[in-house]
C-alpha cells in the first residue's frame, strides 16, 4: 500500500475518494482501515524479505539482486512508516501547544 502511493494532481485524488462521507466516525474508520492495511503490507514485505534471506542462506536461491531489492523495499517502507509516525506526533504536539 505504501509503495503504491504516488504524487497526483488534486483533481485525480478527489476522484479516487469515496463519494460522500456523512460522519466523523466514518472518516475515522476509513483512516484506521487505511493505516491497518498499510502496516499489514509493510509486515508482508518484511516477512518476504526475511524468507528470502533464509532461502539465500540455505542455498535455495542464488539471486542476490532480488534479495537486496526485497530487503531495501522492506527497509524503505519501515523508514517511511517511522517518518510518518514522527510527523503525526509532531503535529499532535503542535496542536496541544496551541492556546485556546
Amino acid at each position: 500500500m505504501i509503495e503504491s502511493l504516488k504524487l497526483q494532481q488534486p483533481q485525480q485524488i478527489a476522484g479516487a475518494v469515496q463519494p460522500k462521507i456523512t460522519s466523523a466516525s466514518e472518516v475515522t474508520d476509513q483512516f484506521g482501515k487505511f493505516l491497518s492495511d498499510a502496516i499489514a503490507d509493510l509486515n508482508d514485505k518484511q516477512s518476504a524479505a526475511d524468507a528470502m534471506k533464509g532461502q539465500f542462506v540455505t542455498g535455495e536461491i542464488s539471486d542476490v539482486h532480488q534479495l537486496m531489492i526485497a530487503s531495501e523495499k522492506a527497509s524503505l517502507g519501515l523508514e517511511l512508516t517511522v517518518q510518518v509516525r514522527n510527523k503525526v506526533i509532531e503535529a499532535y504536539q503542535e496542536i496541544m501547544r496551541t492556546q485556546i
